[in-house]
């Protein structure tokens, strides 16, 4: 049995980018693990909270309904605040994840890699994708915890953007400005088939109910489209050929 950590910034993106890769790694018998540097402060607020219940405290809640369904072993936070899309004031709050000294965060991700013996790690690619700022961290403070740790195979989650132009195109829905930039697609050397797990990434998507509405692009998706886009999670693996899969 392997270990596999998956690094995240905030709530539901562990679903979108790597639930395939988790749930695959469950059903094949390794122990997954997820780690959440924010607890989605800067997100959506929706009109049915309950009352007393804050926006953090839904968005956690969801993620381990989430955790549960794509097999995770364990779920940890760590503590820092969302830091809203790049510009936005809250970059600088303090307590941000973006302002966050990267060496102590990556000691404390280092910590539990350590602690589970970690196989694997995913993070994002150095642009986070689509330039979030709490994403981008993730990068450097998962590179820089696998190095502290020991852990040699770290994997790049990144989607691949003529996939998800593709599925907005087929949907008659407008491509955000989002996909302008980032890392070349080119630079993806491992590609993960996970359309097995696609109903189990779908509903752990749905677990997210606060932030991916049955209207959104993930959920609005005919089954055929919806696998275009998420059949396979796409990685930047180190050392990796693009014929190799993500070994656990």
């Amino acid at each position: 049995m392997a270990t596999l950590v998956t690094f995240h910034a905030h709530p539901d993106d562990e679903c979108i980018l790597t639930g395939g890769v988790m749930r695959k790694a469950f059903e094949e018998g390794h122990r997954v693990v997820l780690v959440v540097a924010t607890r989605g402060e800067a997100g959506l607020v929706p009109d049915f909270l309950e009352p007393g219940e804050d926006l953090p405290r839904r968005r956690v809640a969801e993620t381990h309904a989430s955790a549960e369904l794509l097999g995770a072993a364990r779920v940890e936070f760590l503590g820092y605040r969302d830091s809203g899309m790049m510009g936005d004031d809250l970059n600088d709050a303090p307590g941000s994840f973006w302002t966050a000294d990267a060496e102590e965060a990556a000691r404390r991700l280092a910590a539990i890699l350590t602690e589970e013996n970690a196989d694997v790690l995913t993070i994002y690619d150095s642009f986070g994708g689509y330039g979030h700022p709490d994403h981008i961290q993730v990068h450097r403070v998962g590179r820089r915890a696998a190095e502290i740790a020991g852990t040699s195979k770290v994997y790049q989650a990144m989607a691949r953007r003529s996939e998800i132009i593709e599925a907005h195109r087929r949907a008659g829905m407008e491509v955000p400005d989002v996909f302008d930039d980032g890392v070349p697609e080119s630079e993806i050397n491992v590609g993960v088939d996970v359309r097995k797990y696609l109903d189990v990434k779908r509903k752990a998507m749905r677990a997210h109910a606060s932030q991916i509405t049955e209207d959104s692009f993930f959920l609005s998706l005919d089954e055929e489209t919806f696998a275009l886009a998420f059949g396979t999670e796409w990685f930047i693996g180190d050392g990796e050929g693009p014929s190799d899969a993500l070994a656990l």
